[in-house]
């Protein structure tokens, strides 16, 4: 939502563009991407919150760099669109399980952290396969709509946003800003995947 809302996907374009002069395959930067949320849940995983922050915003970045790429020197394909997508998810879980590891098992807010993973993690799932599945069913035929009609109140630009204040906000004051953010997140996710049902159902052909 905020994605679509605020930020201007051409001017991004543009300014991305520049890093086409690299040479560097698209696909070759979505790997990069991959490997820099690899890093940064080792980072993670060794308690490094301000490096595992920074690798995955280097991730992020990265992910953002190789779609720009692809359309500026043409090599947009839908082999490099579902690998990005694929590696996408990866990531997220990368993150995810890496802030899990943080955080550690004693941590808890309302309930134990690792309800509130598991429940972010499959409203991260369920948010993408509603409108995957709403489009393979034939559901929702409208391209249009699928993608700018379906988005809902917690996107994964979002949700990724939000995970990284509360990573900054631990880095600032205490880990519950992180624990706060896991909790809002997970419930957002699962509100969203709510969402899209019906908002494939609202679109949907019968």
């Amino acid at each position: 939502m905020l994605k679509s809302s605020l930020v201007d996907g051409k001017e991004v374009d543009r300014k991305l563009a520049i890093f086409a002069r690299l040479g560097l395959n698209p696909n070759a930067l979505s790997m990069m991407a991959l490997a820099l949320a690899l890093c940064g849940f080792l980072a993670l995983w060794r308690s490094l919150l301000i490096l595992g922050l920074i690798l995955f915003l280097l991730s992020g970045f990265m992910d953002m760099v190789d779609g720009a790429v692809a359309r500026a020197t043409g090599q947009s394909t839908q082999l490099g669109a579902f690998l990005d997508g694929v590696l996408d998810r990866y990531v997220e879980f990368l993150l995810i399980l890496g802030l899990m590891a943080y955080l550690g098992q004693g941590a808890e807010l309302f309930l134990p952290m690792g309800f509130w993973i598991v429940l972010l993690i499959f409203g991260s799932l369920m948010t993408t396969f509603v409108r995957a599945y709403a489009d393979h069913r034939g559901l929702v035929k409208d391209p249009d709509i699928l993608a700018h009609k379906m988005g809902g109140f917690l996107e994964r630009a979002e949700r990724l946003m939000l995970l990284y204040v509360g990573m900054f906000g631990a880095l600032l004051f205490t880990d519950l800003w992180l624990m706060a953010a896991i909790v809002i997140a997970a419930v957002l996710s699962n509100l969203t995947a709510i969402q899209r049902v019906y908002l494939a159902m609202k679109y949907g052909q019968n």
